[in-house]
């Protein structure tokens, strides 16, 4: 069992989630995603149930060690996670589905005491192979609250039995275990080549409940490297000739490299 944990998610868009904690009640989470805590809590960073829990992680992109941030004190304690980058924090009662849920790699932000992080495959290599984020997910299993993270803003999806939705596949968060996961071929190569969303497309097909993203992380970083090669390509356009030797060479010389 779970602990039973109360919590508040604070902020806009770069929010934070607030746990409240009992007497030796715990929460676990990434390393690194601890932005504040009250006294009384105390840190254990582990593999999280041996070296191959450990090793699972790692292959979902989390880190190898989870530390638990328990409560040792006499009445109520708390602890807060930030989010790592500009988005939305959903917070899953894995109780009401069916006691698993699968996420995106490093969505994960923390979970109650007694929530396992594992790894999971999609149900068709292909939809790894070609799906354009891997096949390896992440399976949140138990029956208590977890905490994911989404870029941007979040959609919220209830399919209907039977009824299907195409997603580029890097703004899939987290679905119901019980949601097919395909993928299908974007129509046609020009579309794939000039369109800029990639070769395929990734089917979700309920019954079952989906999370979007509208700003994948990959996305973000992609636009942030294309502008800091633009920056960096003007600047050696306007220090071109003598001057910009110059400069170059005077820049070395304060900056230690000769």
């Amino acid at each position: 069992m779970a602990d039973e944990i109360d919590y508040k998610i604070i902020g806009n868009e770069m929010q934070l989630v607030e746990i409240e904690l009992d007497t030796d009640e715990a929460v676990r989470a990434e390393a690194g995603a601890m932005m504040y805590m009250g006294p009384g809590i105390k840190m254990e960073t582990s593999t999280g149930g041996g070296l191959l829990k450990g090793f699972k992680r790692a292959l979902t992109g989390e880190s190898f060690f989870i530390t638990s941030f328990i409560h040792q004190a006499a009445g109520k304690g708390y602890v807060a996670f930030g989010a790592p980058y500009p988005g939305k924090i959903i917070a899953l009662d894995l109780g009401q589905f069916g006691g698993s849920f699968l996420c995106q790699k490093d969505s994960f932000l923390c979970a109650a005491n007694g929530i396992d992080i594992e790894i999971a495959l999609t149900r068709k290599i292909g939809a790894g192979l070609f799906g354009g984020e891997g096949f390896i997910l992440q399976r949140l299993k138990g029956d208590g609250l977890a905490f994911v993270h989404a870029g941007g803003t979040i959609v919220e999806k209830d399919l209907a039995p039977g009824e299907t939705i195409r997603v580029d596949t890097g703004c899939i968060t987290a679905f119901e275990e019980r949601v097919t996961y395909d993928i299908q071929w974007a129509g046609g190569f020009k579309n794939a080549l000039f369109g800029g969303e990639g070769l395929v497309l990734a089917s979700l097909t309920g019954p079952g409940k989906v999370y979007l993203q509208s700003l994948p992380f990959s996305r973000l970083a992609d636009r942030i490297v294309a502008a800091s090669r633009y920056h960096t390509g003007s600047q050696k356009e306007e220090s071109s000739g003598l001057a910009g030797i110059g400069s170059d060479a005077l820049g070395s010389l304060l900056g230690g490299d000769r």
